[in-house]
């Protein structure tokens, strides 16, 4: 049962399917570990689908400093992998979608973007520093482009966590409505209840789209910010 279009994001709302709270929340994990394991000795068809997600990654890396940083392809690659497939579960009906709320975004986000700072100050104090400070800028502006500079950092994971969550969320709010629409339909237009369906697919389809975009923008960011680690 979905009270409001908002219950599809609580995670605590009872659910027919899933009757106990860490059935549910454990779903998405149970099927990504089940999807990254390999039970053969050659190539199967999940590691040639996985293939072409994991070389994406690897190539917006090859055009960034962050290649020269060990085990940050990998752990992007990972990521990306891993929104890639929770953001299509949860397009699935009455499915709980993790990555529509800020808690999961940050949990991802944030380490990633602390470890790259911590990593650039332990490499080089000096040269992290000077990235605070735009070349070629009057003495006098200094003082304030620091502070821009450095509020600027600060909030890069709070705006990378609340663009995904927010996309997420609005998609799936959108969905809910047509839903609602189409089911009040059925009952007094054929010709509306036949549009709203056409319309819906349409929009899951372009929804499947902005899933796949979302998590390659996430990973983009995650990248881009690797070029301000100092080397």
């Amino acid at each position: 049962m979905m009270p409001d279009i908002f219950s599809s994001f609580d995670p605590y709302m009872y659910n027919t399917l899933f009757p106990t709270n860490s059935v549910f929340l454990m779903m998405n994990t149970l099927i990504v570990l089940m999807i990254q394991s390999s039970f053969w000795v050659i190539n199967s068809r999940s590691s040639t689908f996985k293939t072409p997600i994991k070389d994406t990654i690897f190539t917006q890396l090859s055009r960034t400093s962050g290649l020269q940083l060990k085990g940050l392809s990998t752990s992007l690659s990972a990521i990306f992998f891993l929104l890639v497939m929770i953001n299509l579960m949860g397009l699935i009906p009455y499915t709980f979608s993790t990555s529509s709320h800020l808690v999961f975004t940050l949990t991802l986000g944030l380490p990633i973007w602390l470890s790259l700072i911590i990593s650039s100050f332990s490499h080089s104090p000096k040269k992290s520093t000077a990235h605070f400070l735009p070349d070629g800028a009057p003495d006098w502006l200094n003082p304030f482009l620091v502070l821009i500079e450095t509020t600027s950092v600060l909030v890069r994971p709070l705006t990378l966590s609340f663009r995904l969550a927010a996309n997420m969320s609005a998609g799936h709010i959108v969905l809910s409505l047509m839903g609602i629409y189409c089911a009040s339909a059925w009952f007094s237009s054929l010709s509306s209840t036949i549009f709203l369906m056409l319309a819906a697919i349409g929009y899951i389809l372009f929804e499947v789209a902005i899933c796949l975009i979302q998590a390659y923008i996430f990973c983009l960011l995650l990248s881009l910010y690797s070029d301000d680690h100092a080397h």
